[in-house]
């Protein structure tokens, strides 16, 4: 049987938590889940490391809610949360490798926007590889500049709402962006232009990575 779906705001959810309701953080967590998820995915570059920031972000959320202000939303605050924790493990363990995902985890966005078909297995073949691809460059990029990425081109996040994330300047935001989208676009130049196909100048460095799908969720208990 579905449990019913809580009418409660998620800063209501979050003061609940906060006064002693022993459901209310686990429900706003639920609620929020499969985003938070996506953004440690791809800002780990895999699954194992993404599911330990993850935890370690909820932890800290669930010790630090007393912490909430309002100033920003409280999607914006676990998101700030829930990235910095992965921050942390990357520059703690100097994470710079990308293990393949589990067939149950899908892309939400590539340079290059595809689609797979069950009708057409080269395609789909090719859209996979190029995913695979692009999470791989995106692993290279300095920490900062790929939680940027992540959340601008991948999530879609306004720039003013992951500077507040990211507790940082909006400039700085874009500067990240702009420097990991020029490296992004030289280490991906062939998915631009097929081989056979001459390429025709250089490919612009600041258009965002197109989303495609959403991701489903880490595996439940």
């Amino acid at each position: 049987m579905t449990a019913p779906v809580s009418d409660r705001s998620d800063q209501a959810l979050l003061q609940a938590h906060v006064d002693g309701d022993a459901d209310a953080f686990g429900e706003l967590f639920a609620r929020h889940r499969d985003r938070l998820w996506a953004v440690a995915l791809r800002t780990m570059g895999n699954p194992e490391d993404a599911a330990d920031g993850l935890q370690d972000g909820m932890i800290a959320a669930f010790r630090r809610a007393g912490s909430y202000r309002g100033e920003a939303a409280v999607t914006t605050w676990l998101h700030r949360v829930v990235v910095n924790a992965c921050l942390d493990r990357i520059r703690a363990s100097k994470i710079r490798r990308l293990e393949a995902l589990p067939d149950d985890v899908e892309d939400r966005g590539t340079l290059v926007a595809t689609a797979a078909h069950d009708d057409r297995p080269e395609e789909a073949a090719e859209g996979t590889e190029r995913r695979r691809r692009v999470l791989a460059a995106l692993a290279t990029l300095p920490a900062d500049q790929r939680a940027a990425l992540v959340l601008v081109d991948m999530e879609g996040y306004p720039v003013a709402e992951v500077a507040l994330m990211l507790d940082c300047a909006e400039g700085t935001v874009k500067s990240r962006c702009s420097r990991g989208r020029t490296r992004l676009a030289g280490l991906l130049a062939d998915l631009h232009h097929p081989t056979g196909d001459p390429p025709h100048g250089n490919p612009p460095p600041d258009g965002p990575v197109q989303p495609t799908v959403r991701p489903r969720g880490p595996p439940r208990a």
